[in-house]
């Protein structure tokens, strides 16, 4: 069992350092924790999680943005995905820039 993600700053072409992720299961918050240096964020799940439906990851990208001093359109990013088999790695990116993001189920 394993959730990752990477964050990359599409409109500077360098890894999003520092952007908050919160992970929620339906209403309760499962797990948060900041991207490193290369924008990852890995190994930051209590054990037993990801189980097992749908989830939310929240990315807090206004506050990533103010820290850039870059005016930004979507104070944070919320990507929606289903975890059909727990024993499976899932690893969620977002390319991110000041008015549009992009995401995909990566390896």
């Amino acid at each position: 069992m394993s959730l990752s993600t990477h964050v990359l700053d599409s409109g500077t072409g360098h890894p999003a350092e520092g952007v908050g992720v919160s992970l929620y299961r339906g209403d309760r918050l499962v797990a948060a924790g900041v991207t490193d240096h290369d924008g990852r964020l890995r190994d930051w799940l209590p054990d037993g999680e990801p189980g097992k439906g749908v989830h939310r990851l929240v990315f807090d990208t206004g506050a990533y943005f103010a820290r850039c001093g870059t005016a930004g359109f979507y104070p944070e990013v919320v990507v929606t995905f289903v975890i059909d088999d727990p024993a499976e790695h899932y690893h969620v990116p977002l390319l991110l820039s000041p008015f549009a993001y992009s995401t995909y189920r990566g390896s």
